[in-house]
This record gives structure tokens, sequence and C-alpha cells, in this order.
């Protein structure tokens, strides 16, 4: 399956389901095959998660995005996405990036002419290229369909041993393959949104009903068993998330003691509304509190 040349004379594999990685043979509904361009990494030896959220990611979410998947460098995680627009190819991008292996579930057949979107086929290039694969359920030459889409999204949940959702409206598609990863017992991880965010309605809904609360990378790599809670790396990120945004650092940063709102927003030196939401995504994120009037660091 070791991918040779660019994107236009890559050869194909085809996987019965005894060659499939260990987890998509779990499923009850596999593909009867899988065609595969490139090289998938040995599942024996990385470990896959799936990164999906919105096409319409917004810069909350892009940031997010290449900030958690820069910070699993160095560790052997593969990340799984869908190659779509927005969210799908923030993923890809970043691992690549990161120097982590990726893989790319079209919902298409995976020869130069198919391989859906058209607009991201220099970037399916990119992941052969790297060392990475794409992979599919349709072969060469099929075209994406609308029933296509979530046939593709029990792949890449069947795949994953964790799903991590970067950003989801109430009524995204996006919770379609969350739902699909808690049917196959597969752990659910999910961002933050502030209030208010319409496109991080679902997210903060899935966290509310039980999805892992991810503030930074250690929060995934402890997700997959890599690191333990008592790692050093951990308790130094989890002083600030790596995505936090300007506002956030400036009230983090004049929180060096309990102080009320109006205190805390005077020494952060941004506007009430500015620090109001700044203060509201960082509750949201499980960084502080409010105990008898005061603010404080969690």
């Amino acid at each position: 399956m070791d991918y040779n040349g660019g994107v236009d004379t890559g050869l194909i594999a085809t996987l019965s389901q005894k060659d499939f990685p260990p987890l998509l043979q779990e499923i009850p509904d596999a593909p009867k095959q899988l065609f595969v361009r490139g090289a998938l990494p040995p599942p024996d030896t990385f470990l896959y998660i799936g990164i999906v959220g919105a096409r319409a990611v917004s810069p909350y979410g892009r940031r997010a995005c290449m900030s958690l998947i820069s910070g699993l460098a160095g560790y052997p995680v593969c990340v799984v996405s869908g190659l779509a627009l927005g969210t799908d190819a923030e993923a890809h991008k970043a691992a690549l990036d990161a120097g982590l292996p990726t893989v790319a579930v079209l919902p298409s057949g995976v020869g130069d002419a198919s391989i859906y979107p058209a607009s991201n086929r220099g970037l399916a290039a990119r992941i052969l290229k790297e060392g990475g694969a794409v992979v599919s359920e349709y072969g060469r030459e099929a075209r994406a369909a609308r029933w296509t889409f979530p046939a593709r999204n029990r792949i890449m949940a069947g795949l994953s041993r964790a799903v991590l959702l970067i950003e989801a409206s109430e009524r995204s598609g996006t919770l379609i393959t969350a739902r699909l990863a808690l049917d196959y017992n597969r752990e659910i991880l999910a961002v933050p949104h502030p209030i208010g965010s319409e496109s991080g309605t679902g997210n903060n809904r899935l966290i509310r009903t039980g999805a892992t609360l991810v503030r930074g990378s250690e929060d995934i790599l402890e997700a997959l068993g890599l690191i333990s809670p008592g790692d050093p790396r951990e308790a130094r990120e989890r002083e600030l998330p790596p995505d936090a945004d300007g506002d956030e650092r400036a009230v983090w940063e004049a929180m060096a003691e309990p102080l009320t709102r109006d205190e805390l927003i005077g020494r952060s030196g941004l506007s009430a509304s500015r620090a109001n939401i700044a203060l509201s995504s960082l509750a949201i994120r499980g960084l502080i509190v409010e105990r008898l009037g005061k603010v404080e660091r969690a």
C-alpha cells in the first residue's frame, strides 16, 4: 500500500474485511471492502483519532483545531478526517504540519477525477506525498452522492479510537459522526464554545451530556491513554489552553488573585463586553469559578 509518486499515479490497494484495522472490523455495518491509496499507519503502533467539525469553520474553530493537533506532535497519533471543506481540511493540514500521519476517508472514489471535493485534490496529493492515505469503500471512479456522506462518516468513526468534535451547531450534520461513534462505543471529545456562539451549541450540548471536555492537547492524549493525569506536561499546559485568544489571556493574566468582576475588567484593560465574553468562555472551559462575588482560577 505504500504510495509512489503524486496523486496522479497512485496505486490502489483493495482490503477485505479481514485486513481492516481491528477497530473497523468491530462495527456492525463495516464496509465489504476498502480501497486505499497511500499507506495506512500500522494500527498496532498508531492510535487513530477522528476529527470532525463544521464546513463553515469559524476563526475560533480553526484556531482550536490547529492548536490541539499541533500539540499531538511526537506522539503515535494518526488523524482521521473526511477531506471536506472547513474543519476536515484544517485537521489534515494541521496533522501534516505537525509531522503526524493522516487518513482522508472519502464519500467518493479515490481516483484522481472523482476525489471530492475537487478543490481539495491538492490536499489529497500532499497527504499521499507525506505518507498518509486516502481511502473509500467506492473504488476509483464513483461520484459523491447525498447518501455517501453518512456512509463515509461511519468509516471515520469505525477507524477511530476516539472522535473529537471541533465545532458543531445544534443541527449540524457533524453530530451524525458523533452519534455513530457513540454507537460504536468510542470516546467522544468536544471543544467548548463561548456562550452565545451558535456554531458551538452542539459541542456544548455534548459536553453537558457526558462528552469529554477538551481544553488542550493533553486532554486528547489522556483520553487516548498516552499520558496520565499526573503528567507534568498536562499540569503545565492546563494553566491556559493554547487556543485561548488575546482577550482570554488578558483576563487570565489579570486574575492573579480572586477579584470582583468590576475589578477584573478594570485590570484586564478590556471593555466590559469583551471581558465578559472572555469570562464566559473561560467558565465554560472549567478554568475559572465565581465564589462569593469574586472570580478566581479553578
